[in-house]
């Protein structure tokens, strides 16, 4: 039985070309995250290396690993059983033939609970991910962790109010999305900051659910990453966000029983009429 008073975290960093290097910034962090309570601790997207996916060159392919042998999913896994924590770890996927932008949960034991597929894969300037990842395959995934049940979606996931509803029908607690998302090559007066959380907090709002993004920050050959990572509430209110440069954690504390009756007494759920929605 998971505690009903759940403590999450978000990290924000900048990444370089040293996957050790990125691998041991976002470790220390989530033991500064850990030691202060956090339970569930969630890295921003691909932290592996550089966001790659600016520009297209096979070369970035020989990045992939199977996902339970990826070198950010190993060396977290003893991390988590150490601390006691879950830890949603996004990684560059190969397998076989074919390639994703996935994610292992790694439960508070240290144990892989399994792989989610990043369902939507965007493509245009400065985020052409449709040249590296096949779309996911694996549906929407929610993780009945040791310390609550966790959907996850991934950076473009984050978008679609489908992917957060189906996450909230399949019994999520909270909503989580690592994110590498920044300034719009093909248009420098382009900010998308304000509506990127506009529209995870109206994901919070509609299924009266705490929403967590993690972003990077720093720039990388010109494409400047803007962070503002944050947690919002069930009601949608941000109660703790990072700014668009710092690098470090923030946390935030629910009542998952205390939600699960809001949730409820809302009727968002019970009013629903699906059969309208083909």
């Amino acid at each position: 039985m998971p505690d009903q008073k759940l403590t999450v975290a978000a990290l924000q960093a900048p990444f370089g070309d040293d996957t050790n290097a990125n691998i041991e910034t976002v470790a220390g962090l989530i033991r500064e995250a850990a030691a202060a309570g956090a339970q569930v601790i969630l890295p921003p997207e691909l932290f592996q290396g550089p966001y790659f996916c600016k520009t297209q060159e096979e070369h970035w392919f020989a990045q992939a690993y199977p996902a339970l042998e990826h070198p950010c999913v190993t060396a977290l896994q003893p991390l988590a059983r150490d601390l006691g924590v879950v830890i949603p770890v996004s990684i560059f996927e190969k397998d076989g033939p074919c390639y994703y932008n996935s994610l292992v949960m790694i439960d508070a034991d240290g144990a892989a609970m399994g792989v989610y597929r990043k369902s939507h894969i965007p493509d245009g300037p400065g985020y052409m991910e449709k040249y590296y990842f096949r779309p996911g395959d694996t549906g929407f995934k929610v993780w009945p962790t040791r310390h609550g049940r966790i959907g996850v979606g991934i950076c473009w996931d984050q978008w679609f109010p489908e992917s957060a509803r189906a996450m909230a029908l399949m019994g999520a607690d909270i909503l989580m999305y690592p994110t590498a998302i920044g300034s719009e090559p093909h248009d420098d007066s382009l900010d998308t900051a304000a509506r990127w959380r506009r529209a995870m907090q109206g994901h919070a709002v509609s299924n009266v659910m705490p929403v967590i993004a993690a972003n990077r920050v720093g720039d990388e050959d010109g494409q400047v990453f803007y962070g503002t990572s944050f947690i919002a509430d069930h009601a949608g209110a941000v109660v703790a966000e990072l700014d668009r440069t710092e690098t470090g954690f923030i946390t935030a504390s629910f009542d998952l029983d205390f939600l699960n009756r809001h949730r409820a007494a809302w009727g968002f759920f019970r009013d629903r009429r699906p059969e309208f929605y083909k």
